[in-house]
């Protein structure tokens, strides 16, 4: 994913030494861009607050970035959510689970399934109604038994695209992003709607730790506990721990802000999101009173090379753009959206 760049050596040198390869070498982390606004001024940012003699200069400790996941780095629109296209499997063609479907569980599983292949609109407040589903659905599983099952989802073809899977439909050119704040101090957390072990198992393959992603929420419990609170039970050896069907928290708009703060403890220097869903966790880095501070909002608007709504996603950009928030257009800013041999294909779907 990286250029490689070339170095020359000193004509006084008979050869180069790899200490002096390596020091002279510069990487070029945005082969995956072309020139735009939005790059030329996340550059222009970060060089200036990691300069040491910047009035602008932030200590890497409180070079804190924040990233929502779905529609930001993870393709959703294929054709829908990650997380909803494995409920709609779950609870409609698992065959080890859709019996034993609770029918609220069903109707939620039935209403993404209509949405998709219809183009039924969702309920409102689908959001909600989603979420409880899905803390019912794979209620009783272990953590373990949750993290191969979303992994084996992940492994399937994604629909509309050829050659790559669910798991694969990262944006190649945030990768390079993530590369980049890396290389210069920066810290970043996955600050998501979805299910926190969800998203956990999709970020794994980008180095992303288990204690950098923060999503929703469902309650846990020893595999022994029963009904007794916590606090009240002592956790054995031999006990694990497993998903329960409490939802404690859809993690969107303010609430993205709130687990924020309890989970990092600092107010991020650097926001990136795709929705009105992230406006919130935008607002709060831009009102950092300590540290200068920057969000950019991607738009999908590449109909030719993903699914896209362009006439929805222009829109959106000017809205951002008032909002204060530099705007990443994937169809004009990104070269390559997932890399070389993946084509967008209709959608397909059993009779």
């Amino acid at each position: 994913m990286l250029a490689a760049a070339l170095t020359v050596c000193s004509p006084v040198l008979t050869s180069c030494s790899t200490t002096d390869v390596e020091s002279t070498a510069k990487k070029e982390y945005f082969t995956s861009w072309n020139s735009c606004e939005a790059l030329t001024a996340l550059k222009a940012y970060v060089e200036d607050v990691t300069d040491p003699k910047s009035p602008n200069y932030i200590k890497e400790e409180d070079r804190i970035a924040t990233f929502d996941m779905d529609g930001t780095f993870v393709a959703e629109l294929y054709p829908s959510y990650f997380e909803y296209n494995m409920l709609e499997y779950r609870v409609l063609d698992d065959a080890s689970y859709r019996d034993k479907a609770p029918e609220d569980v069903r109707q939620a599983a039935q209403s993404i399934r209509d949405f998709v292949r219809k183009g039924t609109a969702l309920p409102s407040g689908f959001d909600m109604i989603h979420a409880h589903a899905a803390a019912k659905a794979y209620a009783g599983m272990t953590l373990a038994e949750f993290d191969a099952y979303v992994k084996k989802y992940a492994a399937l073809p994604a629909n509309g695209f050829k050659g790559m899977t669910y798991g694969q439909g990262v944006y190649q050119p945030m990768r390079e992003v993530f590369d980049y704040l890396r290389a210069n101090g920066f810290t970043y957390y996955v600050v998501s709607g979805s299910d926190r072990f969800i998203c956990r198992a999709l970020v794994e393959p980008l180095g992303i730790a288990p204690n950098r992603v923060i999503g929703m929420d469902v309650r846990l419990k020893s595999s022994k506990q029963g009904d007794v609170a916590g606090v009240n039970y002592t956790m054995g050896k031999e006990d694990y721990l497993i998903r329960t069907d409490e939802l404690i928290i859809k993690n969107l708009k303010t609430n993205k802000v709130l687990q924020i703060s309890q989970e990092i403890g600092k107010v991020p220097v650097l926001s990136f999101g795709n929705s009105g869903g992230d406006a919130a966790m935008h607002n709060y880095c831009l009102s950092n009173s300590k540290y200068r501070s920057a969000a950019f909002m991607l738009v999908a608007d590449d109909d030719a090379r993903d699914h896209a709504n362009r006439d929805k996603a222009l829109k959106l950009a000017a809205q951002w753009r008032e909002a204060g928030y530099h705007v990443i257009s994937m169809r004009d800013d990104f070269r390559t959206i997932y890399g070389n041999g993946v084509e967008v294909v209709p959608f397909t779907f059993p009779e």
